[in-house]
């Protein structure tokens, strides 16, 4: 299914949209300088079991490391996300700088 993953920072979360604009999923955050607090991820019902929360996570990190933040994730789900997934942890709050090139 196609997703769209859309920052709505006046609720201070992003939301995985399906093709006709329904919020499939959220993930809740809380923003200061350059750090982003991940508070909640949560799937509607209905699309539980369908990777939603996978894609929301993902897609809202991708957003995060465009606009040069940190992210402290708070939410269990966001976090094991981050642990599954070598090539986030860059991201996370405190961690050393990556020292990969090309």
């Amino acid at each position: 299914m196609e997703l769209t993953v859309v920052d709505v920072p006046e609720r201070s979360r992003y939301e995985a949209r399906t093709p006709d604009g329904a919020a499939a999923g959220v993930l809740m955050y809380k923003m200061s300088d350059s750090m982003v607090v991940v508070t909640h991820t949560e799937v509607d019902d209905e699309w539980e079991g369908q990777g939603i929360g996978g894609r929301l996570v993902q897609g809202a990190l991708d957003d995060m490391r465009g606009r040069g933040l940190h992210v402290l994730p708070i939410c269990p789900f966001t976090k094991a996300w981050i642990e599954r997934h070598p090539d986030y942890q860059d991201l996370l709050f405190g961690a050393p700088p990556s020292r990969v090139t090309d």
